[in-house]
């Protein structure tokens, strides 16, 4: 049996749509050593109807009410990015464990301003970049640390975010760059950890952003809104190791390749693949190739896909690499340890968000990894990238 069982409480259900019910919920469910206790909405009819879905007895409107109850271990938060600095606040200062879902913040500000509160507590906290603990990804960290490839070289990544140009309406609040949910911070924030968490992180880059299709449809009602965030993000760079990184993310195209990751190295070449460029729930699949030879499928060993046999039943789905994350979590509580990211992880994620944005800005390079992305924040802050 585990060590502890955890009771969570999470905010941010909907008992008919929403992250929470596709993700969280089965994820949590699944494991053995966590407890669904307590849930909240935005009102109370909701909380009644998602405590029925869910068969979770208490629900509250008010989420002080669920952060403050004795039972709750880990309070999870599934809103709406510009609401997470203060449910994250008011988690920590009823003395819980959180996990916030990424990104962290509205900007590199909110996301300091979370992790040092957490400083302060001395808080367990895991934010949503789950793709790290993809089975596939702990296979390519093995393959490099083994030499498959040799020596890195460069790394090359392209994908597809949400395709057309149409958007439900609980989504449209993603169109106004301010809200902090749009492809930069999602779509990019993802692909971009997982490359950083495998390779390293940025020496210096350059990157270049663009607004190509302004107008998006409401789906619900056919509504026309004019949107504000970018559409198109390049960035070029170089790694800490000396490795040259090139992206390209985008989203509104007709078709497209869906994500496509190419690790280049002195005796070879890994290929990661999924439909799109959100590896955190997509399933992957890498190929690898030595020399000049064709390239083939590799399988991840038995020994990570089945790190959580519990959660076997989810594989292929997005809750799948989010149980994984609460399970590794879970045993960093027990064992101290560090193995899902952090707060002060978090930030670091957008420290280089605020750089690309300070880049594609000024038209600059941008240097050093700390010093410049630090400051790239508070100066193109309320600056519109397009």
């Amino acid at each position: 049996m585990p060590e502890s069982r955890l009771g969570v409480g999470i905010v941010g259900v909907s008992p008919v749509r929403g992250w929470a019910a596709t993700a969280h919920i089965p994820a949590l469910r699944a494991l053995p050593n966590y407890q669904i206790r307590a849930l909240s909405t935005h009102n109370a009819e909701s909380a009644r109807a998602a405590g029925e879905v869910f068969g979770v007895g208490a629900v509250f409107s008010d989420h002080e009410q669920l952060v403050t109850q004795p039972d709750i271990d880990v309070v999870a938060i599934t809103v709406k990015v510009p609401h997470h600095r203060e449910l994250v606040a008011a988690t920590l200062a009823a003395g819980k464990a959180v996990y916030c879902e990424w990104p962290l913040g509205r900007d590199l500000d909110d996301a300091r301003a979370m992790a040092a509160l957490a400083a302060e507590q001395g808080a367990h906290t895991v934010v949503g970049l789950q793709a790290r603990q993809a089975p596939v990804i702990e296979f390519v960290q093995e393959l490099l640390r083994d030499g498959y490839l040799g020596e890195v070289l460069s790394t090359t990544m392209v994908g597809l975010s949400v395709p057309g140009d149409v958007v439900g309406q609980p989504n449209a609040y993603m169109l106004d760059k301010t809200n902090g949910a749009n492809l930069l911070t999602i779509a990019v924030g993802h692909s971009l950890d997982t490359l950083n968490y495998v390779l390293g992180e940025f020496a210096d880059l350059s990157a270049v952003s663009d607004l190509r299709r302004p107008l998006i449809t409401i789906e619900e009602t056919g509504e026309q809104i004019v949107k504000t965030a970018a559409d198109q993000i390049a960035v070029i760079g170089t790694l800490t190791s000396g490795a040259t990184a090139s992206i390209h993310l985008r989203e509104a195209v007709a078709g497209g390749t869906g994500f496509l990751w190419e690790i280049n190295g002195t005796n070879g070449t890994l290929r990661i693949t999924a439909d799109a460029a959100y590896p955190e729930i997509y399933p992957l699949t890498v190929t690898g190739a030595h020399g000049r030879n064709e390239p083939t499928q590799l399988a991840a060993p038995a020994a990570l896909t089945q790190k959580c046999p519990a959660l076997t039943s989810l594989e292929g789905t997005p809750a799948y690499n989010v149980g994984r994350a609460y399970a590794a979590f879970a045993a960093d509580i027990d064992n101290r340890t560090h193995t899902v990211p952090n707060f002060a992880d978090a930030v670091a994620r957008h420290e280089v968000i605020a750089a690309i944005e300070s880049s594609a800005a000024t038209g600059k390079r941008v240097n050093g990894q700390s010093t410049a992305l630090s400051r790239a924040s508070s100066i193109f802050s309320s600056s519109m990238v397009v």
